[in-house]
């Protein structure tokens, strides 16, 4: 049996110390001269992608995604590299230990189920040494909706695997309704800006406080327990 965990990047895996928000609004200000453009927006849960068209249209900024996404990502990963240097994050309880207790058992597969752009989602797992637990999954450019980004993610990550055997890890009610949206078990870890019981009521499977007994942790993301 083969069973698929994918994992939220932050407030999940890692706390940036907010360098990617920083980043993006960075990035809004230097092509659009707008600061703060993302005050009105509600970061958590949502992908990248998401994020920046509300920018856009709520500052009435022409030609949308399609005329500014690439300058955008650009400019917003450039600023990216050196926030993450400025700003004071860390790894949340648990991890790596949690990655590589899994990693270790037979037959289960790690991947990313985020709201990343990727090439950003690769940069902070590299600035905080667990890139090498990861090689593939779902993000934040495939699209506006983490349900359907999930569901990309799925089809090409693991296309012939049963939704019982795909484990979606994430830290916030948005990462458990795209899980079950896609039929998958949505497993919630209160790290970020949401309660336990906020993430319980939201329908999660699982719940946990955090990883911090990484052991336990992984025999029931795996299956066993």
């Amino acid at each position: 049996m083969t069973r698929l965990i994918l994992f939220d990047i932050d407030n999940t895996l890692l706390y940036t110390g907010g360098a990617g928000g920083l980043g993006m609004n960075l990035a809004f200000q230097e092509m659009f001269g707008i600061s703060d453009g993302f005050a009105n927006i509600e970061f958590s849960g949502r992908t990248d992608l998401y994020i920046l068209s509300e920018g856009l249209r709520q500052h009435g900024i022409r030609g949308g995604l399609e005329a500014n996404l690439k300058a955008f990502l650009r400019s917003y990963h450039r600023h990216l590299k050196r926030t993450l240097k400025e700003r004071n994050g860390h790894l949340q309880p648990g991890f790596p230990h949690l990655l590589e207790a899994l990693q270790q058992r037979n037959g289960v597969r790690l991947g990313l189920a985020t709201g990343n752009f990727s090439e950003a989602a690769w940069m902070k797992l590299e600035h905080y040494g667990i890139r090498q637990y990861f090689r593939d999954g779902a993000f934040g450019e495939e699209s506006l909706d983490r349900a359907e980004l999930v569901r990309a993610g799925i089809q090409r990550f693991a296309g012939h695997l049963s939704p019982s055997d795909v484990v979606v890890v994430g830290d916030t009610p948005h990462d458990v309704s795209a899980a079950l949206a896609n039929r998958l078990i949505a497993v919630g870890v209160a790290t970020g800006t949401y309660t336990f019981d906020q993430l319980r009521d939201s329908g999660a499977d699982v719940v946990f406080h955090d990883f911090a007994d990484s052991q336990d942790a992984a025999a029931i993301l795996a299956g066993e327990a």
